[in-house]
Formats: C-alpha cells, structure tokens, sequence
C-alpha cells in the first residue's frame, strides 16, 4: 500500500481509514473468531499505518500500534480507585433471591415489584479502566476495592478495550472510569492450550486461572494468551452519563464500544428475574465463556442512590450463583488416613473425574457418621461436586446403580499406621489413634511444622521426611532441628548442595514469632487466626501454657472448645517436654511487650493483612514481618480473599498468581516502607 501521495488532509483520512480498517480486522480474528483477511495481508497494512503515523508525526488514541507497549516493570504499581469496588452479596436458593426482593421493597418502603436488570455472572477477573479526555490511560486490578494493581500496559493489548472511546467528545465526561470482567472465551481457551500442548507446554486448568495469570505477566510476556483475552463491561464508576436506568447505562456502553455481558436483559417483576436465572443456568453449558450465576440490580438509578451502600457491598444488586457442577463417578475404593492429631478420616478413591475445572481421584468422607447418613460403599455410583468450587465432597449416591454386592463401610478398629486401638469419645464425630508415637501422625504434624503458616522450612517435603522416620533420625517433633548438614547428606538423592540449601532453611527456621510456633505445634483446632488471639493476649509462651480454660475463653475470638484444647495441649506433660526440646535445640522468638501491643492497636498498619513473595532488596524477611507488626499489621504465609497486599520481591513465585486470581493488592518493598512510615 503506498503513502507517500496525496494532501495531508487526505493523508489524515487515510490514517483514520487505516486504524478503523485495522481496529474492525482484530475485532473479526479475536472476538469473532471470523478473520476476513490473512495474516499476511494484515501485516502488510499495519505496516503502512507504521509507515504513515511516521509520515505525519500523528498517532491517532485509538490505533493499534499503541497495543504493544513496553513490558510493565517489576511488580506492578498501585493504583486507587477513586470510587470504590464494591463486592456483591449472594443468593445461593431462589429463597435468598426473594428475600432480597423483599428488603428492597422494605427499605424503600414501596408496593409492587422493583425491575431488575439481570446479567451474566462472569467468572473472571475485576478491572477498571479509566479514561481521560476519552483516551485510555490507565487499567488496574480490582485489588482491595480501594487501591488495585496497575496493569495497564497488559490491558492495552486486549483487543476489546477501545483505546479511545467512542461518540461525540460531548458524551462523556473528561475523566471516565469503567469497570468489568476480563475472561477468557471457551474457544480460545481450547486454542491456547491446543497452542501449548504442541509446544510442550503444560496445559492451563481452567479459563479463569489463564485470564487471571496473563494479566499479571511482568517479564516475558505471552502476547497469544493476552490477545485470547476478552473485556465485557457492566458498570460506571466515574462520569456515567445522564441516563436514569441501568440498563440505559449498560448501553450507553455499548455505544462508546465496549462488548458487554452477553444476553443481559431487563426483569420487570421476580418471576421474570426467576425465569431468566433458569433459562441461563439451562444454556450454561452452551455459552461461549464460563459463567458462575447471574448478577440482578435494580434498573431504576434514582432508587439504587436511595437504597445506598454498605461498607462492602450496595444494597441493591446481588449475585444469585449457580449451584456448584457435578458429575457422577465410581467408589473404587474407600481407605482410612491418619492426620497430624490422630483423627481416622475415611476418604473415598474415586474413579478420576473432571468436575469444576479439576480432575477429581479422591473426595474425604469426614467421618463414621458421614459416611453412615450417605450410605457410601465401594462400588457405588455417587453424585460430586466440588464445594465452593474448590473441595470435592461426595454429594449422593445413586442407588439404582449399587452393585448388590456393595457392604456398608466402617472405619478399622486399628490405626492403620501403627496399630493401635482407635477411641472415639463421647459426643466427638471424630474416631483418633491415641498413640503419641504413631507414625502417621508425626510424619503430618513435621510436614505441618514445615508449611505455610507454621516455620516454614524449604525442601522439607514428604520424600525428606519419610526418610528421617524410616531412619529413626527423627522421633520427636523438635528433633528437625537436631539434624546436622553432614546427615542430611547421606539420605537418598540428597546431593550436597541440597543438603546445605535445607540445613540453612532449618537453621532460619529457628527464629520465628510466637504466632508460627504455635501453629507449628499442631494443638488442634489452632491455626493462624487463634495463633495470633493467643499470641496478643499473653505476649510470651510460659504466660499462655499456664492459662486454663476460663482464662482462655474470655478471649475475643476464641470460643469454649479451643480453649478447652489448647489447655489440654499444655497440660500434657509431653507436650511440655515437646517445647523445652525446641527451646533447647535453640528455636526463638521475640516476646511481645504490652506497650508494643498497645501502639500496634494504633499503628499504621492495624487491621491489615499482608503476605511476602519473594527476595526484599533491603529487609530480611524476619525484619519486615517484625515492621509490619509493630506497626499493626499482621503477617500470614497464604493469599486469602482476607489478605490485605501482597508484597513482592525479587523471583516473587505463585503468591502472584494466587493474589491475581482473588483480587488482592501487589505492592513492591518501596511501598511497603511507605506504608510503615504512615
């Protein structure tokens, strides 16, 4: 194509020609999946438009060649929202959905039905995109709803953000803000791991964790999984235009050019909200990208300013989810597992099954009672599904498929481990093994010592610590901390590099706060959130084994039954001897002075939650963590949806992807240190 006649006016129709001509080609190949011309072809015309913006010094907000921006830099900056993103409530039942119904009508204290416009529940992940003079300029992460991640230069390569909106100048506002979903359609998935596969690359799970991930790439940027990428917008957060419904608003959208949730549509009373929900959660299988449910608010604006908000979510809209997927599979097997505090759970060995986006082998049965109220047997055909999409449970049986062989299960007399006789007390579902040395139980509660939450050792994986049992090098908890490099040396396939790399992650391990070490302990039901209620409340460790249980059950947080174990746990004189080992083979942590308590209350910092990944450049870890409580904050090992930021060092690993998939804040050491300073 040539360029290099004509006026310039007619120079700048062309440019204009090119970019609509370009924009109008990517939409057709990767939204439409129906490309008009080949990739040659394309090529050669973004080369002339290459060719022109040079010519003429102009390059135009919209035009493609400003999709391929310069990679983001390490971690990504935050960036604020000015208006708040909100979370939705749930309806789980049609119950809920009604009862929501029946609050809005009360509060607004009005007869007759209120119209809802109802809309796909995408499941994706939460962006906003602001616009400045109707340019995009920036695109960030949902985060905490008030402060986000900066991804805008991954955004600009997704080829359904207009990069300039759309219509008169005068239709929008100088500055506009525009939220919703980024997901990745069925069909590209399918692609993208066809893509990968041929590659040798192994294959992504699900179209969420692809979506989340290739929004956060920092480094070398996969350009196929982010043009697989698609944005569908729902809603306005700044310089909405003067239009009095949501469903206007949602068009209004569309006009500026954004795609947005497919077959929304507006329910004037709740039998057509019903109605809708039905016929979505019928086609659901058949929809060109994963949905989880579907999102009602109310159409009229006027009345959803009078509803208002809460601290989280808006009073007038929902989310009424789907009821988790299930697929049926076979009982091949059920086998009793011991745990780190001796519980005998049955656990069912499935014939493998793909449910909710994972391959499914084994589902826990929880206990005796359990599995008695189901009637679960081997042989037996079951209903699973996977829990908040996330844990597989057993949710039935199909019993016109049992065989008519098939016997009621019931748990061993034995610990299958050690062979002791199992006990079950009065009013407990729990069946245990009484017996300290079982092996089982020492091997879980030294991989529980080693995990998250706990000390945390690297590399002292369940094939280490096997070895260690099988050996007799550890037969108390605390003898980890006995185990010298030269020994670790002589397990199998323990190279001497490895064996130093694990002697200085347990040599690391000894300095810990009181917090870890009692999660480490493995007292039942304690974990993170106890830890630190106990570890606040006492301050040092002798203080807290010599509470008994009214002193512990006057604490905020911990209720009766924790309080009663963890005063068993420290009255056990083994348990006691269990610590004074740890203390003596030098494992520490500071103790937490009143004083200190009392400012951290009041601390920069008090009520958030952090989580580090990776190298710091200027803090150890131990001093950060330290920092960050003294100044009221508190320090977890897992990104949780409770999680507050995500602070990312150099060769920072999965944590990244887990913050991406949940929404949480990444920041980097700088702006921690901000932070800390107030």
């Amino acid at each position: 194509m040539n360029v290099s006649e004509g006026s310039a006016d007619s120079k700048h129709a062309q440019l204009r020609a090119l970019v609509d001509d370009l924009n109008r080609h990517l939409r057709l190949y990767h939204q439409h999946d129906a490309p008009e011309i080949s990739d040659a072809e394309y090529d050669r015309r973004f080369r002339a438009l290459e060719e022109l913006e040079r010519e003429l010094g102009t390059v135009l907000p919209d035009s493609p060649t400003r999709r391929v921006g310069a990679a983001p830099a390490v971690g990504f900056a935050p960036a604020e929202h000015r208006v708040p993103m909100l979370s939705l409530d749930n309806a789980m039942n049609e119950a809920e959905l009604r009862g929501f119904l029946e609050r809005v009508q009360r509060q607004l204290d009005r007869e007759g039905a209120v119209a809802l416009l109802g809309e796909p529940k995408l499941d994706g992940l939460g962006v906003e995109l602001v616009y400045e003079d109707g340019a995009f300029s920036v695109g960030s992460t949902r985060g905490d709803g008030r402060v986000g991640e900066d991804v805008t230069a991954n955004l600009r390569r997704l080829v359904s953000i207009p990069l300039a909106l759309r219509s008169a100048a005068d239709a929008h506002a100088k500055r506009v803000s525009v939220r919703g979903e980024v997901v990745m359609p069925l069909a590209a998935f399918e692609r993208l791991n066809a893509t990968r596969e041929g590659r040798g690359l192994e294959p992504f799970v699900n179209p969420r964790n692809a979506a989340a991930g290739a929004l956060r790439q920092l480094r070398e940027i996969d350009e196929a999984r982010l043009r697989s990428l698609e944005f569908r917008a729902y809603a306005i957060g700044e310089g909405a235009p003067r239009v009095t419904r949501q469903s206007e608003l949602v068009r209004a959208l569309e006009g500026w050019g954004f795609e947005t949730s497919p077959g929304w549509r507006v329910c004037p009373d709740p039998e057509a909200a019903l109605a809708y929900y039905a016929d979505l959660l019928a086609k659901r299988a058949s929809l060109a990208m994963e949905i989880d449910g579907v999102v009602f608010k109310v159409d009229d604006l006027a009345l959803q300013r009078d509803l208002g908000e809460l601290a989280r979510v808006p009073r007038w809209a929902i989310a009424f989810k789907f009821p988790a997927q299930q697929e049926t599979t076979v009982v091949e097997a059920i086998f009793a597992s011991v745990g780190r505090t001796g519980a005998i759970t049955p656990v069912a060995k499935l014939r493998p099954v793909f449910v909710g986006g994972v391959t499914v082998s084994n589902a826990s049965l929880h206990n005796q009672d359990e599995i008695d109220r189901k009637d679960v047997r081997v042989g037996d055909t079951v209903v699973i599904q996977r829990a908040g999409d996330v844990i597989p449970q057993v949710v039935s049986v199909v019993l016109a498929k049992r065989p008519e062989d098939a016997q009621p299960y019931k748990l061993p007399r034995e610990c299958p481990a050690c062979g002791t006789a199992v006990v079950r007390a009065n009013g407990d579902a729990v069946t245990r093994c009484p017996n300290r040395a079982c092996p089982a139980k020492l091997k879980n509660r030294l991989l529980h010592l080693a995990g998250r939450g706990a000390l945390e050792v690297d590399g002292l994986g369940e094939k280490i610590v096997t070895q260690l049992l099988e050996r007799g090098l550890v037969t108390n908890l605390a003898d980890v901390f006995a185990l010298s490099e030269a020994t670790l040396t002589g397990l199998d396939r323990m190279g001497e590099k490895s064996a130093a790399n694990l002697a200085a992650a347990i040599a690391r391990a000894k300095q810990t706060t009181l917090p870890r070490f009692l999660v480490a302990l493995g007292i039942p039901e304690v974990g993170e959130n106890v830890a630190e209620l106990l570890a606040a409340r006492f301050g040092e460790l002798d203080a807290l084994m010599a509470a008994d249980a009214e002193q512990l059950t006057a604490i905020d947080g911990v209720g009766p039954v924790i309080a009663e174990r963890v005063a068993q746990f420290f009255a056990d004189d083994a348990h006691r001897a269990e610590v004074a080992r740890f203390r003596e083979l030098g494992v520490r942590w500071p103790a937490i002075s009143k004083r200190a308590l009392e400012a951290a209350a009041e601390g920069p910092l008090a009520g958030k939650t952090f989580v580090l990944t990776g190298t710091l450049l200027t803090l150890a870890r131990s001093e950060a963590e330290a920092r960050i409580e003294a100044a009221g904050g508190s320090v977890t090992s897992a990104v949780s949806k409770k999680t507050s930021y995500v602070v990312a060092g150099e060769a920072a690993g999965s944590k990244l992807r887990k913050a991406a998939e949940l929404g949480v804040a990444v920041i980097d050491e700088a702006a921690l240190l901000e932070m800390l300073r107030g």
